[in-house]
């Protein structure tokens, strides 16, 4: 049996894709990283050969993901520098600690963690009202946030303003995998956006109102609506693949009578 063939990647084409990804000109990343434009096309062209050193700058200037900075410094012939662990490893307990400090803290409020691909990786209690008569098939491991909010047989069903949060959510995601390179996010946009609700106009626009601030998320629960908005954190100063696509997605009370449900 012959042994199989692994496609190389080249560094001048990577570096290529995400300078064009950023809309960044070969003369502007080159101000940037204190070098010459000609260096930077040399760099693209295969021409030239960057240092451990180059690569970092360049991958620092054009704000590219850890797991990318790995495969653009193996493609330049170093060994990548960014380590990757499962969360649940043992060097992750003080990550795991903020995690769960942030998830019990926002009691009784939902807070949920989340990977690169909008993965449940963990959720306080209160975030189980999102999984309540969803079909089996949706909470098999991955869990996925996204696919969880717009499905029709999920939250994507009981949305009231569902329009609004699915162009939302929808453009959120597209952005998400133009920015990152994940071809992920492009495949799970892709499954969202072909979701179909009968009876449903999705061509709705917000256009907000004079007192409006936030875009809410109207949710029917039972017997009443919920009116929620979400900020999302992430770890300040990742220097760990896995810590750098972490996000903690918080969920608030957008009037009186949902936080007084929720207490």
């Amino acid at each position: 049996m012959g042994a199989v063939a692994v496609q190389e990647e080249a560094f001048g084409d990577l570096l290529r894709s995400w300078r064009q990804r950023r809309r960044v000109s070969q003369l502007d990343l080159a101000i940037e990283a204190d070098v010459s434009a000609r260096h930077i096309s040399f760099l693209e062209t295969g021409r030239a050969r960057p240092s451990r050193e180059m690569v970092m700058k360049l991958a620092e200037e054009l704000e590219v993901p850890l797991r990318h900075r790995n495969r653009l410094l193996i493609a330049a012939g170093f060994a990548p520098v960014f380590a990757e662990r499962a969360v649940r490893a043992p060097e992750m307990h003080v990550v795991r600690q903020a995690l769960d400090t942030i998830l019990a803290g926002h009691e009784p409020y939902p807070a949920l963690v989340v990977d690169a691909a909008w993965n449940l990786v963990a959720a306080n209690p209160a975030a189980g009202m999102f999984m309540a008569g969803v079909p089996a098939e949706l909470l098999e491991e991955p869990v996925n946030v996204m696919r969880l909010s717009l499905h029709p047989e999920a939250m994507g069903g009981r949305l009231l303003n569902l329009a609004e949060v699915r162009a939302h959510l929808l453009h959120r995601l597209r952005r998400q995998a133009e920015m990152s390179g994940d071809g992920r996010l492009a495949e799970l946009h892709d499954e969202l956006a072909a979701y179909r609700y009968p009876g449903v106009d999705l061509n709705v626009a917000h256009v907000p109102g004079p007192g409006d601030i936030l875009l809410p998320l109207r949710i029917r629960h039972g017997d009443r609506v919920l009116s929620m908005f979400t900020t999302i954190a992430t770890f300040g100063t990742p220097v760990e693949v896995t810590v750098s696509e972490l996000a903690i997605e918080t969920f608030w009370p957008a009037d009186d009578e949902t936080a007084a449900a929720f207490r």
